[in-house]
């Protein structure tokens, strides 16, 4: 059966409503998941609910199996595909903390929802990063050829979609002929068939699944955002401000154990990396497919120990405000995170 694809006619509107409910329900003070879940010898929550992703292995988790989360432990409540949902979930008090892109984090900021971004997780180097796929036979070659054709994507308003704006732009693709490029929402794992099966003409794909598909062949890349934007940190983790202030141990300790897990991703040998989260993956026992993680290659993140800097915000600051998503000036890169509670790095 070929994935469903949902179009973005409406995308912008939408997410951004989703923003304001988001907001408005922590204004309501659910701004914390469960309270007292796992409470600590000081009252603080000791058990982090989050979500995961399938088939692969977050750096939260890999940073609980290296045993650097102390007497901090994780309760996964199910999966995602989406970094806004994830972020707006935690904003909401569902989970405790939830990851995305820095443009999505920007924008919930920009709500008024209290959170603040306290590590990166993920970004693009000259081994992980995002690229944008044609099969090989495509007459897409160029920015230009893009207008009119659909383009596959996890998830809308973040990553995906804003480098391919950039891309069009910095090509000379107008505002009015980029609108007519279609953005479509395609499960990762669905990606590169529904790309095969010519349901859509242009399939982002990154990390493992990107690698699988060159690894089949018959696909090449039209660009990647590394080679848009060189190194860079992408996405980071968030907690509500309310959880950071009532649990301060607790977040350091968490931060500080995904930092260390980044720098041991980083420094320990490909081999045993990927050894080390096929073992997490099979006896965590969620029925899932580990053949994809012998493609790994690396988090991503540019920083040492996930350590966040203005630039990994200020880029997405200028881009949302130049789209009208966000005000201009409305919200300084300081404002959006801190490093108070990384122990890995500078400072």
């Amino acid at each position: 059966m070929p994935a469903a694809l949902t179009s973005t006619t409406t995308s912008r509107r939408q997410f951004l409503t989703l923003l304001g409910i988001s907001a408005a329900a922590v204004s309501c003070g659910t701004a914390t998941a469960g309270g007292g879940s796992g409470s600590g010898s000081a009252g603080q929550v000791t058990t982090l609910k989050y979500q995961g992703s399938v088939g692969a292995v977050t750096l939260p988790e890999l940073a609980a199996d290296l045993g650097y989360l102390g007497d901090v432990k994780l309760e996964w409540i199910g999966n995602t595909i989406s970094g806004p949902q994830d972020i707006q979930s935690a904003a909401t008090g569902q989970i405790h903390f939830g990851g995305a892109f820095n443009g999505a984090v920007v924008k919930l900021a920009a709500s008024k929802a209290p959170i603040t971004s306290v590590i990166s997780y993920y970004g693009s180097d000259q081994h992980s990063y995002s690229g944008y796929y044609v099969l090989e036979d495509s007459p897409i070659r160029t920015a230009r050829d893009l207008i009119g054709k659909k383009v596959g994507m996890n998830t809308l308003g973040a990553h995906a979609q804003a480098m391919l704006e950039i891309y069009l732009k910095r090509n000379g693709v107008s505002k009015t002929d980029s609108a007519k490029v279609e953005s479509l929402v395609v499960p990762p794992v669905n990606t590169e068939q529904v790309l095969r099966q010519k349901q859509i003409d242009v399939a982002v794909l990154g990390g493992v699944l990107r690698d699988k598909a060159l690894a089949a062949g018959g696909i090449r890349p039209l660009f990647t955002d590394f080679e848009l934007l060189g190194p860079f940190s992408a996405g980071s983790y968030v907690m509500t401000k309310r959880f950071i202030k009532e649990n301060p141990d607790t977040v350091r300790t968490f931060v500080t154990g995904v930092g260390k897990a980044i720098e041991w991703s980083r420094t320990t040998p490909h081999e045993q990396v990927i050894a080390r989260m096929t073992e997490i993956v099979t006896k965590r026992g969620r029925n899932e497919d580990t053949a994809t993680l012998k493609y790994w290659r690396s988090y991503g993140v540019a920083e040492a120990g996930g350590r966040i800097s203005d630039k990994e915000f200020q880029v997405w600051l200028d881009w949302l405000a130049e789209r009208g998503d966000v005000k201009e000036g409305q919200l300084k890169a300081t404002d959006l995170y801190t490093n108070e509670f990384n122990g890995n790095g500078k400072g």
